[in-house]
Formats: structure tokens, sequence, C-alpha cells
């Protein structure tokens, strides 16, 4: 018998210091609040501190996930962070993140695939609970965007940010609704592996902005639609959506295809602007914090981003 897994708690992380668009303005951007409202939907976005890291970061969510679980250190067997913005490629967050934590000995590594980072990880984190080669799995999506901006290019330096997001994933009761975790849609589309990189030149991110809004804008519906048929739900019973906090028009286009009529609508891009990998889970624990989201409600999770990779599926909400 398969065993069912559940996110068993949540928990995020923002940077105390908030950047407005009227501060990047003041750094001399071409560009003016309204500009970047219409084009994003970004009022303010969280910037680490100077010596603030990834795995500062992915620290505090990963303790606000724990204790929101109810689990302890000694209950993990696995660490997996998702990052792409780590200073350096080796050594990966997640060996540094399990020390910090206090937990002994698990298997750690990091996942990178961009903005659809989370929802992979999350897969995997549900393949060892349900293999039985772990008890649960701490999954762990942290971003420190604001080292790797160019701040003469509007069109990426006003989107970025920094931030993490959490979740503790395990064994857990079935539910009448259905799986704790839904089946993954996942996939890729690298013939566009370039149109959202760091530029080898520059060592500064860069995108092909209408190229990725046209491909997501067309693409991700579909992809989230055979989620939700997988999982046996249709979109008007999901309860939320929490899409990759890409771009507002972005997240507006996909949910008006899918017809998420009755469903909560994540937009922590407003505030938290877009935090790739981090998106997701930080928007999903701060919606549930908030009680936007009922214990057992289904949601859909669609990340999509560089590679050009994407994953959506239906999860309970802790």
């Amino acid at each position: 018998m398969t065993t069912t897994t559940r996110i068993l708690g949540l928990g995020h992380y923002r940077p105390e210091t908030i950047v407005s668009n009227a501060d990047l303005i003041a750094r001399g951007i071409d560009t003016d609040d309204e500009w970047i409202r219409s084009r994003v939907g970004i009022t303010e976005r969280h910037f680490a501190a100077e010596h603030e890291t990834v795995v500062d970061m992915a620290a505090v969510a990963a303790a606000n996930a724990l204790a929101s679980s109810g689990t302890t250190p000694d209950d993990i067997d696995l660490v997996l962070v998702a990052t792409c913005t780590m200073p350096t490629p080796v050594p990966a967050a997640a060996p540094q993140l399990a020390y910090r934590l206090g937990i002994d000995s698990p298997g750690a590594f990091d996942v990178n695939s961009g903005c659809s980072g989370f929802v992979y990880s999350l897969n995997v984190a549900t393949a060892a609970v349900q293999s039985g080669q772990a008890r649960n799995v701490l999954v762990v999506a942290a971003e420190r965007f604001s080292g790797w901006l160019d701040f003469t290019d509007r069109s990426t330096c006003i989107i970025l940010a920094d931030g993490a997001g959490a979740a503790v994933v395990g064994a857990g009761e079935a539910s009448p609704i259905g799986a704790g975790i839904g089946p993954v849609v996942w996939g890729s589309d690298g013939a566009q592996f370039d149109a959202v990189a760091i530029d080898e030149r520059t060592g500064m991110f860069r995108q092909e902005g209408q190229s990725v809004y046209r491909w997501a804008t067309s693409r991700i519906a579909p992809v989230a639609l055979q989620a939700c048929e997988r999982y046996g739900i249709s979109p008007h019973e999901i309860a939320a959506f929490v899409p990759h906090q890409a771009n507002l028009r972005i997240i507006d286009a996909i949910a008006k295809r899918l017809g998420v009529d009755n469903a909560v609508i994540a937009r922590d891009i407003e505030t938290s602007g877009n935090t790739s990998a981090a998106s997701i889970p930080l928007a999903l624990s701060r919606m549930v914090e908030a009680g936007e989201i009922s214990s057992g409600a289904p949601v859909l999770l669609v990340g999509f981003g560089s590679g050009l990779a994407f994953a959506a599926q239906v999860v309970l909400a802790p």
C-alpha cells in the first residue's frame, strides 16, 4: 500500500529591508511607480541585509516550518534546498542548513530548477517518504537575488527580491478529498533554456521578458489543468491557487484560463516581489498563517520559469 504523504507544516521568512518602488527610482532607475505597478504589479519587495545569506534566510524559514509541523531536527532524515542564487556552486546550501539546525547526518542536497524548484523538491520529498527512505523531509526554497541584479536594467531589477519558504513533508492520514500531495505534472522546454539566465559576461540576471510572458500565458494553464485532472478535482473545487509569483499579469492570465473562480489567488508578488523558487512556499505559508486557506483545503501549486521548466500539482493545506 502506498504511503500517503502530507505537508505537515510551513514556514517563511522575508528580510527586514523593504525596498519600495520609490526607493528604486531614487537609485536613478529610469521608471516610475505607475509603470512598475502596471507592468508587474509590485509595490515593494524585500532585500537581504549585506551579510545575510541564502542559508541564513533558509534557516529562519526552516525553523518556522519545524515548529509549525510539530517536528524536531531529530525527526528529519533528508534536507532539500531549492535555490539558484548561492554565491558559488560548491558547497551546497542543504548540508550547511542541516548543520545550522542541528539535524544529525541527514541526506542533504540542493535542487536548482529556478522558479519551479520548490515543486520539484516537494516531489523528491514525497518519493523519499513513500519509498521508506525518509520519515520526514525538510524542503526549503531560498533565494537572494539582490546580489545578482543589474540596477541599470529596469526590466529585471524592479522584479526580483529575496526571501525563503519551507515545508516539512511526512506521512499523513488519508483525506476524503484525496492525497495530501497529489501527482505531479512536470516538464521543460529546453529550446528556450537561455530565456532566463545569469549573463556570463556581466554575472548579472537577465531575461527575455516578452518570450517568457508568451510562454507562461500559453503553456502553463494546460499543465495546471492536467494536475487537477490527475488529482481528480475540478478547477472550481480548488480552494487556493498559488502559482510562482513571476508577474501579476501572468498570474491573472493563467487564473482566468484555468477558471479557478472560487479560489483565493496568491498575489504575494505585490509586497514580496519575485523570489524565484521561494515564491510558492513563501506565499503559501503567509496565506495559511493569515487564515486565508483552511487546513485540509485543496491548493493548486504551479511553478514555472528558468530552464524553461515547469511543475504543477494539487496539495492539501496543513
